[in-house]
């Protein structure tokens, strides 16, 4: 957008989690879309490198913890649209705990919305959010979507699978493993979805008046065990690591001692979330249905995962 045009774009966007995986790809199709974007955030120095993706002055960083009420109230000020893609995988102390920023960070972000008279809310859930979950990630993506549903009505609730990507936190942190832990024997099952599709998703559902009030479940079209996903990457990047099985009760010892580290390697509560598979129960609408065609992970994944070969790239196996 040239900067003549850049004066008559009135619309504004605020993305909460702005510095993160998916608001690489987000950021971008809003300014293309002609919003003038707010990337809210608790490190907005971090966000420098989204201020490229639009007109000078098209994208500005703003300080927003969704835990500090004040601070998100200025983040939305005038907003048209509001997405919150934060999430934990971990906590770490009070602040940034599950239900700090999951459960009343949201409620703070919907609230804040429904203040400033926004139009659309995009709530970033998770694929298996469930009140009921024995794992505190997934009760609390749950709380955090009634949260805000409570309060902004008609929310739009995306929740994906594992979003796979070259910055993403899967791929990226088995590709260069030396031996690689076969939690349970890795048959929990998944729907892992390209990022540019979830990103897809989100613009469609700003622009689809129908999805306020909805619910979607964000797979992709293939569903693998834990197993076949890890078999999958190392046949990109011709890892001979091995793959070592790992009892259940073994992976619990080692996910409370991993707790106590400033950045756990593995958690107990995500050793919860791998006893139950990750893939759409079909009771809701898919991506589908926003009209979003997802690629198959194979085509994106050499893309990235060649990194991990050795010899580079052009290495043969």
């Amino acid at each position: 957008m040239c900067s003549e045009n850049l004066k008559m774009a009135e619309k504004i966007a605020t993305v909460f989690g702005g510095t993160g995986f998916l608001a690489r790809y987000i950021v971008p199709q809003l300014t293309k879309a002609g919003y003038r974007v707010r990337i809210a955030s608790r490190h907005p120095s971090r966000a420098r490198h989204l201020q490229t993706q639009g007109d000078v002055g098209q994208v500005q960083p703003v300080y927003a913890p969704v835990q500090n009420k004040p601070a998100v109230a200025r983040a939305v000020d005038g907003a048209d649209v509001v997405i919150n893609l934060v999430g934990l995988l971990f906590e770490s102390g009070k602040d940034q705990s599950f239900e700090a920023t999951m459960v009343d960070g949201a409620a703070n972000v919907a609230a804040a919305a429904a203040n400033t008279g926004a139009t659309t809310l995009i709530q970033v859930s998770a694929l298996g959010a469930d009140k009921r979950s024995a794992s505190e990630y997934a009760r609390c993506k749950a709380l955090g979507e009634q949260a805000v549903v409570r309060v902004f009505p008609k929310a739009t609730i995306l929740r994906p699978s594992i979003v796979v990507g070259p910055e993403d936190g899967f791929f990226n942190r088995f590709g260069g493993m030396p031996a690689i832990p076969m939690i349970g024997g890795g048959s929990t099952l998944f729907q892992p979805i390209c990022v540019g599709d979830v990103a897809d998703a989100i613009m469609a559902a700003i622009h689809n008046p129908a999805a306020q009030g909805q619910t979607f479940e964000l797979a992709g079209p293939t569903t693998y065990s834990f197993k076949d996903l890890i078999n999958l990457m190392q046949s990109i990047t011709y890892s001979k690591a091995p793959q070592i099985h790992v009892p259940w009760g073994v992976a619990e010892l080692i996910g409370l001692v991993g707790s106590l580290a400033p950045v756990p390697p593995l958690t107990r509560d995500q050793v919860i979330l791998l006893r139950s598979d990750n893939i759409a129960t079909g009771t809701l609408p898919g991506i589908d249905a926003l009209g979003v065609e997802t690629a198959p992970i194979e085509s994106l994944l050499p893309t990235y995962l060649v990194r991990f070969r050795n010899g580079g790239q052009y290495a043969r196996a």
